[in-house]
Order: structure tokens, then C-alpha cells, then sequence
């Protein structure tokens, strides 16, 4: 991705954890990705301990062509076996994980869910509009901030490169 005109990642596409259990906001994401031309890698898991076992899997492969471990996670708080926030708590508290920007995808405007996600050290909380062209525009917003603009502990550059 570049900012003008620069590369401010490294060569290889981030790779994106959606941890989203409704199967039509997980195709909404992913196909707004797509059509925003967004060369990322995305895995998808349905539930909270899924996500758990796709980045401990990720994080203890001695395989290189393995799972990698994500850059971003994208986190929907309503999730079966294990909700989100709790999946939250686990990546903050993991010495491996904890590094990893989180960014809470949801319908909950609860400012309980609010004030529990940010006090778990959650990166950034987004509430997931209703209408679809509203959905891609934050879709849009969240990848161009995330995946072109911010620089993560994966980026292989220095900020002198960058200048």
C-alpha cells in the first residue's frame, strides 16, 4: 500500500484475522476488501474460540508456510462459545498477542461494551452501520487508516525510510 506514492509496508500483504460469526457482515467485510482493492490476506473464524486456537496455532508453527499470525483483528463482540471481550482479554493479556491492533466490528452501540473493550486495551471501536453503502464506507475508511497509513510492529521499514 502507499502513501504518497511511498510504500509504508512491507512488501508482503498484511494479513487480517475477521472473527465475525454472521456469515452476511462476514461477506459484507470481505467483499468490501475486495472492492476496494485492498491485497490483503483475510482469515475468517465464526466464533471466539476459533479465533484462539487460529492465533495460537499461528504463533507456536515452527512452519513457515503455516498460518502466519495476523496484523489486524477484526473482532465482533456477539460471538458463540466465547464472546468477544473475552477473546479480547485473552490477545491483551498474551505477551505474543497483545501487540496485535484489535478493532472491534459490531452493532453495539452499549456503552458498557464501550468502556469494557477500551479498558481491555481494544485499538479502535467501530459500530457497523446498517446500510450497506455506509458499511463500505467505513469498510473503506478502516482499511485506508489501517492497512495504508498506520505503521505496525510487521512493517520491516523505519520511519527514516518513510522520509
Amino acid at each position: 500500500m502507499t502513501n504518497s506514492g511511498r510504500n509504508i509496508t512491507s512488501d508482503q500483504p498484511l494479513s487480517i484475522l475477521l472473527v465475525e460469526d454472521n456469515p452476511a457482515h462476514a461477506e459484507l467485510v470481505m467483499r468490501s476488501f475486495e472492492e476496494l482493492s485492498f491485497s490483503h490476506l483475510i482469515e475468517h473464524v465464526n466464533d471466539g474460540e476459533q479465533a484462539l486456537n487460529f492465533l495460537t496455532d499461528s504463533i507456536s508453527s515452527t512452519n513457515t508456510s503455516a498460518k502466519t499470525t495476523p496484523d489486524i483483528i477484526l473482532l465482533d463482540l456477539k460471538l458463540p462459545k466465547m464472546n468477544g471481550l473475552e477473546v479480547l482479554e485473552v490477545i491483551k493479556a498474551d505477551a505474543c498477542l497483545k501487540k496485535i491492533p484489535v478493532i472491534v466490528l459490531t452493532t453495539s452501540y452499549s456503552k458498557s461494551d464501550i468502556d469494557l473493550a477500551y479498558k481491555q486495551h481494544v485499538n479502535s471501536y467501530l459500530v457497523k452501520p446498517v446500510k450497506f453503502e455506509a458499511f463500505s464506507n467505513l469498510i473503506n475508511d478502516l482499511g485506508y487508516y489501517w492497512l495504508n497509513c498506520n505503521l505496525n510492529p510487521s512493517s520491516t521499514e523505519t520511519l527514516e525510510d518513510l522520509t
